[in-house]
């Protein structure tokens, strides 16, 4: 009788535990809830089993599904600064504390982006002073690779702090850190990396479905199953992402830009939301020919220039993108992680700043090459993004440009700022037809605007 009992209450427990609502991690206290965008609520409960959710004054309820899952969706909210409560009710009851209202942003990419604070050039200094409230880190745990999209990571909202950022993205936290700065409202940053990963296996299905190259080989790859599918779709306002060193290193050239734009169409699509925006590291100068010569004979001198070029194609093929150039902030070209990820956050920062907040007047991007003209042996650029305009980075001479005539061999050129322009000429060449700008995998060219930001790598030929 006594084992019966026990039987009896057991099978009671186990019924009582399968009944209960439950929520993603993505959803505990000291999340942040992206502002003035309805805002995604999901989990799971028993078939059929009434939920609601009420936050902010508003209740919206619902039935799970027979696999069990449901979700609402809240009314947009206002910038909150003050701790908000959210509660779910189901035959049981969460109530998640802490909450704020304000911006959202993912983080992802390889070993650049996981890189974290511990590891960098300004960690030391950096980390001590990293007490931000209105700060809260999310960081996908673990590298997880699965053959079927995953419904939930592991993972918990934690508060900015020098405990708490010490492992986390430094560019990241950099960005976020500026971000807040300079807006005064919470910034919720969603960490999800792997190091060493090619951008294919971030890409969902539904992104390949969309770039003709690529549909052959539709199918969900194994890192977005374990680390971006159980993050939808949750609102945010736009994603971050330093990847591309093992797509240079596999030889891809001009096929990366259609893989970024398959991530981007495809991550815009899982979350619901086509205005993401997306804002992206150029990979730095490095010496990927001498290094990995042995693991891909196919590397040239000329392997990183042409991939440089399949980023910057983005900018033309990706709508609300924009890209960071880094190769003045490398400081050593045989270290394929700069350290310096402080300037790399906030220049990805000055993006969003101009783009999503308004902030007018703040030159985001380096010189972009935009056109050119011959005249008397000399080849003057054109250029966009030059700001308050241009300038020599480091006060030397302008360098790492090279020039050829129609036999198509490349010399270097003496290069000299006129007003908005470049004049670019060489003694060698008495009738130039193309110019090249940091055209090498080692090239840390000095040409700049006076925002202190680098020109984009670049060629006028198609050769």
């Amino acid at each position: 009788m006594k084992s019966f009992a026990i039987t009896c209450c057991l099978l009671l427990f186990l019924n009582r535990a399968e009944a209960d609502v439950r929520l993603p991690g993505l959803f505990s206290d000291y999340m942040v809830i992206q502002r003035d965008k309805p805002v995604n609520v999901w989990g799971w409960a028993d078939p059929d089993e009434s939920v609601s959710v009420s936050f902010a004054g508003t209740t919206e309820s619902t039935k799970a599904g027979q696999d069990g899952k449901w979700k609402v969706q809240l009314p947009a909210q206002k910038t909150g600064d003050q701790p908000r409560v959210m509660t779910v009710n189901g035959n049981n009851q969460i109530q998640l504390k802490d909450i704020m209202v304000g911006e959202v942003w993912i983080c992802s990419g390889q070993s650049n982006m996981e890189w974290s604070m511990t590891r960098t050039q300004h960690g030391k200094e950096e980390i001590p002073k990293a007490s931000h409230p209105l700060i809260r880190l999310y960081n996908v745990q673990g590298h997880i690779n699965k053959p079927e999209p995953q419904d939930d990571a592991p993972g918990k909202w934690q508060v900015c702090s020098p405990e708490s950022v010490a492992g986390f993205s430094a560019v990241g936290y950099h960005f976020g850190q500026k971000l807040h700065s300079e807006l005064k409202v919470p910034i919720g940053l969603i960490g999800s990396n792997w190091g060493g990963t090619k951008i294919e296996p971030w890409t969902p299905k539904v992104g390949l479905e969309q770039v003709d190259s690529l549909k052959p080989t539709a199918k969900n790859g194994g890192i977005y199953n374990g680390m971006i599918h159980p993050l939808k779709p949750y609102t945010m306002r736009g994603i971050i992402w330093y990847q591309g060193e093992s797509n240079c290193l596999k030889g891809d050239t001009t096929i990366y830009t259609d893989r970024t734009e398959a991530l981007v169409k495809g991550w815009r699509s899982v979350f619901q939301q086509n205005d993401l925006s997306f804002y992206f590291v150029q990979i730095a100068p490095f010496i990927y020919a001498e290094k990995f010569e042995d693991r891909n004979e196919n590397l040239t001198a000329e392997s990183l220039p042409r991939f440089w070029d399949a980023q910057t194609a983005c900018l033309k093929r990706i709508d609300n993108c924009g890209m960071v150039v880094v190769t003045d902030i490398t400081g050593n070209v045989k270290d394929i992680h700069p350290r310096n990820k402080r300037d790399v956050g906030q220049r990805l920062a000055r993006w969003a700043l101009a783009k999503n907040y308004g902030k007018n007047g703040l030159t985001y991007s380096g010189p972009q090459y935009a056109g050119m003209s011959v005249e008397n042996g000399a080849v003057t650029l054109k250029f966009d993004h030059t700001g308050a305009g241009l300038k020599s980075l480091d006060g030397t001479e302008l360098s790492e440009f090279s020039i050829a005539g129609a036999d198509r061999k490349f010399v270097s050129a003496k290069a000299e700022i006129e007003g908005e322009t470049v004049k670019v000429s060489s003694a060698e060449v008495a009738e130039p037809v193309a110019v090249r700008f940091a055209w090498r995998e080692t090239a840390t060219g000095n040409l700049g605007n006076k925002a202190g930001l680098p020109a984009i790598p670049f060629r006028t030929d198609d050769w």
